[in-house]
């Protein structure tokens, strides 16, 4: 693998650091028309062809542990708890990133990015267990439960190394668009565009086996059913983020902010 994120931006004082525990990566793959209704204009779909020939795009669900998020500015004051991020994999003003359908978060810290930042988030209560005892494989599981993101998840590890992914060219590929996209945007709650930045070192993920996933953002998206399958799911077990906060109100050539549109 030749992949690497580029150089470390520098850190500003309204940064913020933090340990992403038990990340994992799960993926489907979605028809380009039902993603293209959940976007909005100015903001298109990546589209991924298959070895199969045919074309779709890519959805994700991203559940880890925060540990010890915190500021630059305020180093000790830090929060550790659950979140899920909901994505799907955009192009914005010929930018290749991620588009977060939304988020939701175990703390009542979610009130900042609500309120601050406009951020589509919410509360949940989040239950993220890993098992590392024992002969067998390592597993792990995900529970959440709440009014806006109820969703589960079983993963093995059975031990595979990790391979280029079905619609992607080669490793490269896989690591810039699918697993360490730098760039993302969201809509805010006024309706207009948000952009924010983070960086990492290049993801150590591995493969690992699906038992069981059900995610009901998505569904009420209309990506996919319950019995939709998994295109792929990748765990790494910690990782270093920096999120360049706060995020930016954009201007994009094609966007429309919600109450604009006809």
């Amino acid at each position: 693998m030749t992949f690497h994120p580029g150089p470390r931006p520098p850190a500003r004082w309204s940064h913020a650091s933090t340990y992403l525990d038990h990340f994992a990566l799960v993926t489907y793959r979605v028809d380009l028309d039902a993603l293209a209704a959940t976007l909005p204009p100015g903001v298109g779909a990546q589209r991924f062809r298959f070895d199969d020939g045919t074309e779709s795009g890519l959805v994700s669900a991203v559940p880890f542990l925060d540990r010890d998020f915190h500021f630059r500015a305020a180093p000790f004051v830090k929060v550790s708890c659950g979140q899920i991020n909901y994505r799907a994999y955009v192009e914005v003003g010929g930018r290749r990133g991620v588009w977060f359908f939304g988020t939701s978060l175990d703390s009542v810290f979610v009130a900042l990015p609500r309120l601050a930042w406009s951020m589509p988030w919410h509360r949940d209560t989040i239950t993220i267990e890993a098992d590392r005892a024992g002969p067998g494989p390592d597993r792990m599981s995900l529970r959440v439960e709440g009014r806006w993101g109820s969703a589960e998840h079983d993963l093995v590890d059975v031990g595979a190394p990790l391979e280029r992914l079905d619609g992607f060219a080669d490793l490269d590929d896989m690591h810039t668009v699918l697993t360490d996209p730098v760039d993302g945007w969201y809509q805010r709650r006024d309706g207009r565009l948000g952009h924010y930045s983070v960086w990492h070192e290049a993801l150590e993920v591995r493969p690992w086996q699906v038992k069981a996933a059900r995610f009901a953002v998505l569904e009420r998206l209309g990506l996919i059913a319950a019995d939709t399958p998994v295109h792929s799911a990748l765990v790494q077990r910690s990782v270093v983020f920096d999120v360049h906060t706060p995020p930016r109100r954009v201007l994009i050539a094609g966007f429309a902010p919600s109450w604009t549109r006809t």
